[in-house]
């Protein structure tokens, strides 16, 4: 088949075109190349062109070559005419006539073919891939695949390490594993930027060996070398560049210098008196020892003398650890800062009895342990009594943005788990919907995936509210917790502690324990009524817990 019926079947213009214009196509695009003009036609313009790049087999590489070349020659005799040229253009238009940029190639396909160096096989430029919508680089934790092993599509080719969390990255087509650009524990890889290179055949593999990615699919600009000065700049040069630097010299000791009599120099240099801050009462506003006495008697205190040599040497004798910053502690630390200086942040504190919660919490556990189930923790019970207070309040479970407050109709609870990698937040979708045990167990396999640093992203993002708990774990009393943006709320929860309650005559006291929450608003969204309305309800799932399975 002739490029000319190729084009000719596969473009609706061109069959509803006047046979006189088919002619000239067909003419056009044989071998011999010459245009032949049509009355009114611009390819009258066109010299004469021998096709070389076309394919003789019609694919798709043979169709883009030759159609980029007729684009350039065109483009030569008729600039105006031509929108996007080349290749990657999505159209190509020639006197109203448009050629579509493919025909039975993907998009994929095309970038095999040009996107890289035209002397290599086709090839497959894998780009670190964007896993999170935060995610700017990333990190090669490790590849699973080696160069030269065969890959199909679902195969997992390397994990990478997001900033929150590790992610596998699958292969999509069937090849062989050519060059791996940047191997196990990579750091800081741009999304976007070449990571491995595949291939279709086996026999490619080898041209590869010492293959670098490109930049850009053109060749990247070459700067051009620096021009030999001539004479006359090699003599001017060092002119113009001795006169400033002669007059600065001479200006500055006259501005910063100091008149001050022998003595009182000696007088400020023992008592670490700078002169600069003392005013002068001699001849011509100059210091004199009398000055320096009535500052040291005013009591002021001068700054620290810098330090000398040998505390210098000592400082610098201490010795430390420089610990490399993981990606998800570089997140959590831009969100946090993000959090306290554009949130406007105000705190709820109550007290609340947790007598009854320990106590429906033993029960329930005896009914786990019977039929095999995981244990309850108090967290559990806080997660869910959380849930149902935002089910109550629903002004809480909102995000706040500049044109108006996102108020969701689901609870999704995150829950801060602290690693050795940084802290994660894993997310208990429909915290308030579900029961405990399933809130238990959804804990505890995410905390767990937390710590092996392999939580997909589903599990950690889309939440509506947090609950960071260190009471239990770390005894901590009290605390106020950084808002988890964009939501407006965090729940810091404390440990419960034993107290003593006075009765209702004298002599009379009781023992109880009570576990102190804080909660962290966003002013802009939680109003203080509001807050204070959903620490009410919160306290009343709390102290009355079978209120809960209501």
């Amino acid at each position: 088949m002739t490029l000319a019926a190729h084009i000719y079947r596969h473009s609706k213009q061109l069959r509803n075109a006047p046979r006189q214009d088919h002619a000239t196509l067909v003419r056009w695009f044989t071998h011999s190349s010459r245009p032949i003009a049509s009355k009114g036609d611009d390819m009258s313009k066109l010299r004469q062109i021998k096709n070389k790049n076309i394919c003789g087999c019609m694919s798709c590489s043979g169709f883009i070559s030759s159609t980029s070349m007729l684009t350039r020659s065109y483009r030569a005799v008729n600039p105006t005419k031509v929108s996007n040229a080349g290749a990657k253009a999505e159209k190509t238009s020639f006197n109203g006539m448009v050629f579509s940029r493919g025909i039975s190639c993907s998009d994929v396909q095309l970038r095999r073919r040009f996107s890289t160096n035209s002397g290599l096989p086709p090839h497959q430029e894998l780009g670190m891939p964007s896993l999170s919508p935060t995610m700017t680089e990333g990190n090669i934790a490790r590849w699973l695949k080696k160069e030269g092993d065969q890959v199909a599509p679902g195969d997992v080719l390397c994990e990478v390490e997001t900033d929150k969390a590790t992610v596998e990255m699958e292969c999509m087509e069937e090849g062989y594993l050519a060059k791996i650009i940047h191997g196990d524990g990579a750091k800081e890889i741009k999304v976007g930027e070449v990571i491995a290179i595949t291939v279709e055949e086996k026999d490619d593999i080898e041209k590869f060996k010492d293959y670098k990615p490109q930049s850009s699919d053109g060749p990247a600009p070459q700067t051009p070398p620096p021009s030999t000065p001539t004479k006359e700049e090699v003599v001017e040069k060092p002119i113009t560049s001795s006169e400033p630097k002669a007059a600065k010299p001479s200006a500055a000791p006259q501005t910063d210098r100091v008149f001050a009599s022998p003595l009182a120099r000696k007088l400020a240099e023992d008592n670490n008196v700078s002169l600069s801050s003392i005013k002068g009462t001699g001849p011509d506003g100059s210091i004199v020892k009398a000055d320096v006495e009535e500052y040291l008697a005013s009591g002021k205190k001068e700054i620290p003398a810098a330090p000398s040599k040998a505390d210098q040497a000592t400082v610098s004798a201490i010795n430390y650890t420089d610990i490399p910053n993981s990606q998800i502690r570089k997140v959590t630390a831009s969100r946090l800062l993000l959090s306290k200086q554009t949130i406007p942040h105000y705190y709820l504190t109550v007290d609340t009895c947790v007598d009854k919660l320990t106590k429906l919490r033993a029960d329930l556990n005896l009914i786990q342990e019977a039929s095999g189930g995981k244990k309850i923790s108090i967290n559990d019970l806080v997660i869910k009594a959380a849930a149902l207070a935002l089910r109550k309040v629903p002004q809480c479970n909102s995000s706040w943005t500049n044109d108006y407050i996102r108020q969701f109709h689901e609870v999704h609870i995150n829950v801060a788990v602290q690693t050795d990698n940084g802290l994660f937040v894993p997310v208990i979708r429909n915290a308030d919907k579900k029961g405990l045990s399933t809130i238990s167990e959804d804990v505890k396999n995410l905390a767990k995936k937390a710590r092996e640093n392999s939580l997909k992203p589903a599990e950690y993002e889309g939440g509506t509210f947090t609950v960071s708990n260190l009471g239990g774990p770390f005894g901590i009393k009290q605390f106020c917790a950084i808002i988890n943006p964009p939501q407006a709320g965090i729940l810091a929860v404390g440990s419960a502690e034993r107290r003593v309650i006075p009765g209702s005559s004298v002599g009379e006291f009781s023992f109880a324990s009570y576990m102190s929450v804080t909660l962290s608003c966003d002013h802009r969204v939680i109003d203080g009524a509001i807050g204070a309305e959903w620490l009410k309800a919160f306290k009343g799932y709390i102290e009355n817990p079978e209120t809960m399975l209501l």
